[in-house]
């Protein structure tokens, strides 16, 4: 006689690139983040193309995920939309493959969003691996928070996630935030057209718009092992930022509002850049490239373009 299986609270969702580095740390923080849990969860998986060992990792991982391996390089938004449509769980917390949980993270974002029934997503205190808090929550990007930012007050004007306590803010950052599959549906997930970055401020801000809002849980903790890109690298992810940035503000706020911003996000770098001229450690360069990008978003490639460029060179010998 066959055990029915129960359905997840939790889908533990994962997106991978070229990640294996950090892919091992994050299946066992997750493992052990279902053994404190103690209620139904599963792991999906998804791998973005990846070209090191990644899909080996995470089909030999002992946690069992269910794994998604895809041969053409997709978007972050699309990503997880696709794990959102897949996600059984009435909850599914989406981790980048350099998130680690900390020990009682999930439990308490869970419970965040089991108390409150009308926040759609609850995201954890992010810490880099030394221990140091980076910002996590912040106010909707607007006119108001680019000027913020040009007065050097974003710290105190547009940065939510500071305290100890669960509160509203308008939006968490994606490398760790549960999601209530259900709100998240009724929007469509997230737009494809945000290939990354941005994409979690567009989501969390239409589900705003349709009556929900998020939480940020200080009491999960979870550290994200982001690297500092260089090169070419560092230049399209630049552009990238910046280029949804400018979708994002035309998008909620409109053209004339998006245009406007320009010079007053160009010129907290440009300063930036003339300091960096005679400040060791900082790079002019790197400066400049954010000016560039920030007063022409739409010109350059980013992130996207890279995405396009590996895609093509798979289908090169199948057309040969």
């Amino acid at each position: 006689m066959s055990t029915a299986v129960p359905t997840p609270l939790v889908s533990f969702c994962v997106v991978g690139t070229n990640g294996a580095e950090h892919l091992r740390a994050c299946l066992d923080a997750i493992a052990l983040e279902q053994r404190l849990l103690e209620r139904p969860t599963e792991v999906l998986v998804l791998d973005n193309a990846s070209t090191d060992d990644s899909v080996r990792i995470a089909r030999e991982h002992p946690v069992g995920a269910r794994v998604i391996a895809l041969d053409r390089r997709e978007g972050k938004a699309a990503n997880d939309s696709r794990l959102l449509d897949e996600a059984q769980g009435r909850f599914a917390l989406l981790l980048n493959e350099d998130s680690e949980l900390r020990a009682g993270a999930t439990k308490e974002l869970v419970d965040a969003l089991e108390r409150d029934p009308k926040a759609a997503c609850a995201g954890a205190a992010l810490m880099r691996p030394d221990g140091t808090e980076q910002p996590s929550a912040w106010r909707f990007p607007g006119f108001g928070t680019t000027l913020a930012q040009t007065l050097l007050l974003h710290r105190w004007l547009v940065v939510q996630s500071g305290g100890r306590s669960t509160k509203r803010v308008d939006w968490c950052q994606s490398a760790c935030l549960l999601v209530r599959v259900q709100a998240s549906a009724t929007i469509g997930h997230l737009d494809p057209e945000y290939f990354v970055y941005g994409d979690e401020v567009d989501l969390q801000r239409r589900l705003a718009d349709a009556g929900w809002h998020t939480l940020h849980v200080p009491a999960a903790r979870c550290i994200h092992h982001e690297g500092l890109s260089t090169g070419d690298g560092a230049r399209r992810r630049i552009i990238e930022l910046h280029r949804n940035q400018e979708r994002y503000l035309a998008a909620h706020h409109g053209a004339a509002v998006a245009l406007a911003c320009r010079p007053l996000a160009a010129l907290p770098y440009a300063l930036r850049a003339l300091a960096a001229t005679v400040l060791p450690g900082h790079s002019v360069r790197r400066y400049a490239w954010h000016v560039q990008a920030i007063l022409a978003p739409h010109h350059g490639e980013g992130i996207r373009e890279a995405a396009e460029a590996f895609n093509a060179q798979l289908e090169r010998p199948a057309s040969a």
